[in-house]
């Protein structure tokens, strides 16, 4: 590991207004998908040249942006990305907003597969449009597709958006090129737009990669728009950095216009040159990153295995997050998570938040310094612990 990137450091941002550290004094987050590490080196050498500039006006997106794009996505995913196919947008959820609101009429159903990223909900409800659940289904630890229950629901002809988590959070599974062929055909079979929200896509376990969704067939290309960005593999989501793909030229204006209208596709002062960094000079700091995530959730499973057999972890190859079952405890994870907080100051995400059967599940972000871990892993063996003892 690049001895240049030290992801021991701990570091204060009790002063930063962040919204992880929002907590109670001695409290500890483990909460939201934000890592506790400083952003690549070469990231911050590009922002501290941006700022030395000491105007901080309006930005264009340059050829630069596009290039940076182009070069990672063929590089890392050996996927070509043509240039006209790439709008630049704000984030990940504005883009995924602004299509629920643009590409649908109200009344209308879009799909996702719970437990799914919970503000794929908020997307939804908040433009006035149904919510249409097609859950995943859970047995022996893992989880996979209900088909027959995802093409009844794809053929109503009120469903006219799919949003797919690829790879997918909470659960940390990498589809396969077969799982997402499979809903390119019935989605294109049913006339059903499908947006791919691919934020966690570089952050596979080491000798892992995710699959693209549009890399998959022309169909998938045809059909579909990606949301891409560095933002939560290179820890830089407060820059409001982000991309989407679409191949489709009428898909292609709908969401230009779209994005432009809500007035969510103009760069700030620094999100270009951190793209720009992160995409051209990143490769080593991920690369170290990902292999001490790995480390982390090694060290997770390790330790609920001997200290709280009571609880098991979902097998995830992807994201940086993990994914409890905590079934053989309790069926309300809230009052869980709640207890455990109060308890020992620890702050999970509750796995109702993510609908399907996350009554039975925590959340937690083990990207963090190993003393952090650490600390949070004795408060949650004390939480566990002293929740059974209640009960």
């Amino acid at each position: 590991m690049n001895k240049a990137y030290d992801f021991d450091k701990v570091i204060d941002r009790s002063l930063t207004f962040s919204s992880k550290w929002c907590v109670k004094k001695n409290e500890l987050p483990m909460w939201v998908a934000d890592m506790d590490f400083e952003a690549a080196p070469e990231i911050m050498e590009a922002l501290q040249k941006r700022l030395s500039n000491g105007i901080f006006g309006y930005t264009y997106v340059p050829d630069e942006w596009y290039k940076a794009y182009q070069y990672w996505w063929k590089k890392r995913h050996n996927l070509k990305i043509n240039k006209d196919s790439l709008i630049f947008t704000t984030g990940v959820v504005p883009a995924i907003s602004t299509a629920v609101r643009k590409l649908t009429t109200p009344a209308e159903n879009v799909l996702i597969q719970p437990p799914v990223y919970n503000v794929f909900y908020n997307s939804i409800s908040n433009n006035g449009r149904n919510i249409l659940e097609s859950p995943l289904i859970y047995s022996n630890g893992s989880y996979s597709i209900d088909w027959e229950d995802l093409e009844s629901k794809l053929s109503d002809p009120q469903t006219t958006l799919m949003i797919l988590c690829n790879p997918h959070n909470p659960i940390g599974k990498i589809w396969n090129k077969r799982t997402l062929a499979k809903i390119g055909n019935l989605c294109a079979k049913y006339n059903v737009t499908v947006i791919s929200d691919e934020i966690h896509c570089d952050l596979t376990d080491p000798g892992k990669n995710y699959i693209p969704f549009a890399s998959v067939s022309d169909t998938c290309v045809d059909i579909s728009i990606t949301c891409i960005a560095p933002t939560k593999c290179f820890n830089i989501a407060g820059l409001q950095t982000a991309a989407v793909m679409v191949p489709n030229k009428n898909l292609n204006h709908k969401m230009w216009r779209a994005l432009n209208t809500d007035e969510v596709a103009e760069p700030n002062a620094f999100a270009i040159a951190a793209t720009i960094a992160a995409f051209t000079k990143g490769d080593k700091w991920l690369d170290s990153l990902r292999k001490y995530i790995k480390i982390n959730k090694n060290r997770v499973r390790e330790f609920i295995s001997k200290k709280i057999p009571k609880v098991s972890v979902v097998s995830s190859e992807a994201t940086y997050l993990l994914w409890f079952d905590c079934s053989k405890i309790t069926d309300n994870s809230e009052e869980l998570a709640e207890f455990i907080r109060n308890k020992t100051g620890l702050f999970l995400a509750k796995g109702t938040l993510y609908g399907g059967n996350g009554q039975h599940f925590l959340r937690f972000n083990p990207a963090c310094p190993k003393v952090l871990l650490e600390d949070g892993l004795s408060r949650l063996e004390k939480g566990i612990k002293s929740y059974l003892k209640r009960v």
